[in-house]
């Protein structure tokens, strides 16, 4: 049963891993104008990823459940406890998953940057005049709300 979700567990990391390429292709196609056609492909993959990762976890639970172990984080610690390739392998999927929320916290806040650029340039457009959306950038060249 062990081999079993260790397997499950290199599956795991092979998925993070595939997500976190994602990522990283993610915010290539924000920081360039020729991008952004790219972006539905990458959310559909992500969003296939994301089924599959969710999938494999439910599957590892079920799998500490046939251990005698409980669900989540404190069974696999548990199991790990006893097994060093266990230990190992979720040592590198819990880096990789990591890895992939700080690229997944900064493509958010690089999304929100833009959303708010263009929310300004519209307003500028539609000729509305309050200070704080027509100001583009600050004086010293930063986006003033964000501190960018």
């Amino acid at each position: 049963m062990k081999d079993a979700l260790l397997a499950t567990l290199i599956d795991e990391h092979a998925a993070v891993e595939a997500f976190a390429s994602l990522l990283a292709f993610e915010e290539k196609a924000l920081t360039s104008a020729e991008g952004i056609d790219a972006l539905p492909q990458i959310v559909e993959q992500k969003t296939t990823l994301t089924q599959r990762m969710a999938g494999l976890e439910k599957v590892r639970d079920a799998q500490l459940a046939g251990l005698g172990l409980p669900g989540g984080r404190k069974g696999i610690e548990m199991a790990c406890g006893s097994d060093t390739r266990l230990a190992g392998t979720w040592e590198l999927l819990k880096v990789s998953t990591e890895r992939a929320r700080r690229q997944n916290l900064t493509i958010g806040m690089m999304i929100r940057t833009r959303m708010e650029h263009n929310r300004r340039a519209l307003a500028i457009l539609r000729g509305e005049t309050n200070s704080a959306t027509s100001m583009l950038y600050g004086p010293d060249g930063r986006l003033p709300q964000f501190g960018l």
